[in-house]
Formats: structure tokens, sequence, C-alpha cells
């Protein structure tokens, strides 16, 4: 077992991968000079951060009480000058958004959706059962790691429903900082009225990322935020772009702008995955499913276990031990280039 120091001296940096928290923080492929591992360190800049510096110790908090085969994990956390370091496992392939940017501008196809999915539930039913709700559930805090299992990350915005030993049917407290989140959620949640929110206005945010893992694009992608939410108390949703759905009259649809494309007008995808869509987005948060009742849905029973995320993400190619092997005989201006070509180098490693 690999032990991981809490200094900084620790960690060679390689390069860049990206920026995370609204660009607050840097996230550093970097090597484990002991081991030789490659991790990614993340590293928040306090004095950038100062009102906002409780999210960052609630993250690390939630992090290390949530233990789960399909939430992020880290290694470990410290203090360095200005800076709070937190390591944590490479994850190869970025995020799912990062995937959309550079190789599927046009969604996913089904059977990795559905791969990525049931990990993302297995994620949430964990989290729903320790009494959490996450509130950032979209495609930019779903990482995939070279082996394809997905792991669901942005843990600082999520909120307890437990006070004082008593399980809240409803809350009514809304997310600090969320400006970045607020096509993913649910329309009870930005109401703000009297009659609050539960779990289920995760399901709804499951409902988004299904829209946009299948269509490539944010829901409600160049719509105000006004408009966005008058169009969800009405109940006006995303829906998956195939030739089933693709309406002739260009103004009778509520998705923003997108772009459509062939391959969108000539695929089609599964009734079981229009389904869970529709399941997911109702808007009254009651007949929603819980994650738990999803998992048992038709569309994962179906799923051939033999099915490799990584095969069905080609040609996307991870970052892993076998891209970097050669690290060593190569300057570090080198391998940022090398990253650079691969579309890489400025991923959105928001986690």
């Amino acid at each position: 077992m690999i032990n991981y120091e809490a200094n900084i001296s620790s960690y060679e940096t390689i390069s860049t991968l990206g920026q995370c928290f609204e660009g607050m923080a840097v996230v550093h492929l970097s090597k484990h000079i002991k081991s030789g591992t490659l991790v990614a360190v993340k590293r928040f800049n306090m004095d950038r951060i100062k009102q906002e510096a409780h999210l960052v110790e609630r993250e690390i908090i939630l992090t290390r009480q949530l233990q789960h085969p399909n939430i992020i994990t880290y290694y470990v956390a410290f203090v360095h000058l200005q800076e709070v370091c937190v390591v944590s496992p490479l994850m190869a392939f970025g995020s799912c958004r990062d995937l959309l940017n550079t190789h599927f501008n046009d969604g996913f196809p089904e059977a990795a959706i559905v791969l990525i999915l049931r990990d993302v539930l297995d994620a949430l039913e964990y989290i729903h059962k320790k009494g959490f709700i996450h509130r950032s559930v979209r495609a930019g805090h779903i990482l995939i790691s070279a082996t394809g299992k997905a792991y669901l990350s942005g843990l600082r915005y999520a909120c307890p429903i437990v006070f004082n030993g008593r399980w809240q049917k409803q809350i009514h407290s809304f997310p600090a900082s969320t400006a970045r989140n607020l096509n993913w959620l649910s329309p009870e949640l930005l109401e703000q009225n009297l009659q609050g929110y539960n779990q289920k206005s995760d399901i709804y945010s499951v409902g988004m990322v299904i829209c946009e893992l299948a269509n490539g694009a944010e829901p409600f992608a160049g719509v105000a935020t006004t408009l966005m939410l008058t169009e969800k108390v009405r109940g006006c949703v995303p829906e998956l772009l195939d030739c089933t759905t693709i309406p002739t009259d260009e103004n009778s649809d509520c998705h923003g702008d997108c772009d459509i494309s062939n391959t969108v007008v000539s695929r089609r995808f599964s009734d079981d995955l229009h389904e869970l869509a529709t399941l997911c987005l109702q808007k009254e948060a009651i007949i929603r499913p819980t994650a738990s009742q999803l998992l048992t849905h038709p569309i994962f029973k179906l799923t051939k276990k033999p099915l490799f995320l990584p095969d069905l993400l080609k040609p996307a190619m991870p970052l892993s031990s076998r891209v970097a092997a050669h690290i060593d005989e190569v300057t570090n201006l080198d391998v940022a280039q090398q990253f650079a070509d691969m579309e890489l180098y400025s991923c959105e490693w928001d986690f």
C-alpha cells in the first residue's frame, strides 16, 4: 500500500490538467516521487477563495465521510503556504463534459450512457441512504477512470437531510455559489417555496444528465436564466434528440441553442432510454422514482457485462501510465505540448 505524504515536495508536477472550483483552483498531473504513481493534485488558493473556503472544507470532509466505489476519493489533503492541496487518483479520461467537448459533440453512444448512468445511480443511492442530497449532478462532475469506472464528484454542494438525529422530509436551503449548476437543478429547488425539496431533486438532475450525455449539449444551453426557470416550472424539459423527437418546426422546441447534425437526425435511441429520461424529468418530485428504483429499470438489466467503456469511448485516449510512459525522457514543456495535442491539456477537471 502506497503512503502518500502530506507535503508538496513529495509530488513532481508534470503538467496542468485544467481548472476547477469556478477557476479558483488548479489541477496538476503529478507523479508521486517515491512510488512513481501518477496522481491529480488539486491546489486551492485560499487567498482567492476566502468567502467560499467553507465549501472546500465541506468537500474534503464529505469526501472522507462518503466512501463508495463510485464516489471520487482522495489520498491525502494538506496545507502548503496559502494553498490547500488535495491528492486524488488520476481520472484518465477526465470528466464526461471533457469527453463531450473533445470527441463526442453529438453525444455518447447509448451503451456508454447506460454504463455511466449505472455507476452514477449507484453513487447517488449510497449518498441518499447516508442522508445527503448531492445538488450538483452534471457531466462535469462525472469522472471516468482508465478502466472505465464512473466516479461522482462535486460534493461541496451537497447538503444533509438529517438534523438533530431526525430525517427531514423536505429541506429549504438554497446551495451557495451554484450559478454553474442552475441548468441541472430541479424546479422545486429553484422555486425556493414552502414545499421545499428532497433527494428526488437529484433524480431530476440525472434526467438532465441523460439528455446531456445523449445530445452532447448542456441542458438549456443558450437560454437565459429567467427563461430557463420559467420553462422548468411550466414542465418544459430537454429530450433525447434522435429521429423520433427532432421537430419539423425549429421554433417548437425548448432545448436552447443546439445545432443538429446529420448524425443526430439519423440515429435512434432505445425506448428504454427515452423512458428513463422521462421518468427522471417529471415535474412533480413525488412522481419521480428513487435511485434504487431506477437501478431496477430494464435498461440496466439488458446491459451486456462484457461491454468495456473505454472501447466505447474511442477515439478518446486515456491519460494513463501508458501515455506517460516516456515522461522521464522528455522535458515538461514537451509533455505539455503532447497533452495539448491530445486535447487533454485544458480539460475541465471540476472535482
